[in-house]
């Protein structure tokens, strides 16, 4: 009898505190996952898993592999410490970010020439308004 309850796949249950990271955890993508924009169906796309499968990591209901951690930090824009990070620093913006700050992220990735000239752009508009 013994050898039949060894062939018998068994779940480990989830600890209280291990139940309570993983709802912080999933608290953590789904408020970075908001500021960012991006709808949960996005995020399931990117990380190809099921929208059920976002929903269930971010109420805390799925445990999420250690092995797709980097893949949600990469996703997010963040450093994996960020989302382990029980105590992190609250973000003094609320809401999402901000279009200002996601467009100069694009610019970010352009050419020298063209963040030239975006840059020139820039500061011929703040010339004009007197800033």
């Amino acid at each position: 009898m013994a050898i039949s309850t060894l062939a018998v796949p068994q779940t480990v249950a989830l600890s209280k505190e291990e139940r309570a990271f993983f709802a912080q955890l999933g608290s953590r993508i789904a408020q970075l996952r908001k500021d960012q924009g991006i709808t949960q169906v996005q995020l399931a796309e990117l990380l190809g898993v099921s929208q059920q499968t976002i929903t269930a990591y971010e109420v805390g209901r799925r445990r999420i592999q250690v092995s797709a951690l980097p893949l949600i930090a990469k996703t997010l824009r963040v450093p994996i410490e960020e989302l382990l990070n029980e105590h992190a620093k609250p973000s003094s913006k609320r809401g999402p970010v901000p279009r200002l700050q996601l467009q100069l992220e694009q610019v970010s990735q352009l050419p020298k020439a063209q963040q030239k000239f975006v840059s020139q752009m820039l500061d011929t508009v703040l010339q004009q308004t007197g800033r």
